[in-house]
């Protein structure tokens, strides 16, 4: 009787080991697309919680939009969230501040919303080193957003 020769390999994979290099291959191609992906997103700047010169309110949005800094016309607007019954009058403005003294407010005006908004505009006479935010009255209750600076 005759004994077969033990065999050297195990069955499987050749000894060459072919798929390695490719696994190898494939592992750097994931790694370099989640690293640019993630480059992508660390230069991607935070979007901002709220339009910049508006403050949310417990039923609306007020806004102030304007030249910061500069001499200019300026617009104060509020709109009211969802859809509130009747209109309401509101008195729109601002106030500046510096690193010496806040101004008292300044008012564009009495008007009702319609639609449930209102804007008002005027003309504001802005030093350089001044910040600026948006006021509105209403009910005897002033809501201001906040402070703008150049």
């Amino acid at each position: 009787m005759t004994v077969p020769a033990p065999r050297r390999t195990a069955p499987g994979r050749p000894p060459g080991r072919p798929y390695g290099r490719r696994r190898v291959s494939h592992t750097a191609a994931v790694v370099a697309a989640l690293s640019l992906i993630a480059a992508t997103a660390a230069a991607t700047p935070p979007a901002p919680a709220a339009p910049t010169g508006c403050g949310d309110l417990v039923r609306g949005q007020l806004c102030l939009r304007g030249p910061v800094g500069a001499a200019g016309t300026y617009t104060a607007s509020y709109r009211r969230d969802g859809t509130v019954p009747g209109e309401i009058a509101v008195r729109l403005g601002y106030q500046r501040k510096n690193s010496r003294i806040t101004a008292f407010p300044g008012w564009f005006g009495t008007g009702r919303t319609r639609g449930g908004a209102l804007r008002l505009s005027g003309r504001v006479e802005m030093l350089p080193d001044e910040c600026i935010r948006g006021v509105m009255e209403h009910a005897e209750t002033v809501f201001v957003t906040k402070w703008s600076c150049d």
